[in-house]
């Protein structure tokens, strides 16, 4: 079943430099950045598909590589829209991508330490993701994202 709505990196990332924001310290920033993305998966939301990547099917995954890099654009987009456009806003929006990149990497190279981690991202801070929740709620907590976002970095 594909999603129509997810928890797109963009918003991630818009997120994490937000988070990066709140301190002056580069390595306090870049870690509530890291940390902002697991906050953001506590509520509900989707994924968008990404299964063509994630069975290694590469000469059927352009769309998705294509629907991947147009959303972290948009995510340097706003950085770059809202924040002061310092280093440490762009380092923090990709910062904020590493739990979902982890996650990623190891559904393509499955090992054990990322699968510590992939229990952790998807079945302990994704716990509402297979719950009935309507998809105004799922849309609800994206915008309110990306809302609080423009309000913090202001």
């Amino acid at each position: 079943k594909k999603s129509i709505i997810s928890m797109i990196l963009s918003v991630h990332m818009f997120f994490g430099a937000a988070m990066a924001s709140l301190t002056h310290n580069p390595i306090l920033a870049l870690l509530l950045a890291l940390l902002g993305h697991y906050f953001l998966d506590l509520f509900p939301h989707v994924d968008y598909a990404v299964d063509n990547l994630k069975q290694r099917r590469w000469s059927k995954a352009w769309p998705e590589m294509v629907k991947v890099g147009l959303d972290i654009l948009g995510g340097f987009f706003l950085i770059f829209l809202f924040s002061d456009r310092e280093i440490v806003f762009y380092l923090a929006g990709m910062i904020a991508l590493i739990p979902d990149s982890l996650t990623l990497i190891s559904k393509i190279y499955p090992n054990q330490i990322l699968a510590v981690h992939d229990e952790i991202h998807t079945k302990k801070i994704h716990f509402l993701k297979e719950k009935q929740i309507p998809m105004f709620w799922r849309f609800a907590t994206q915008i309110t994202a990306v809302f609080a976002s423009i309000i913090i970095l202001s």
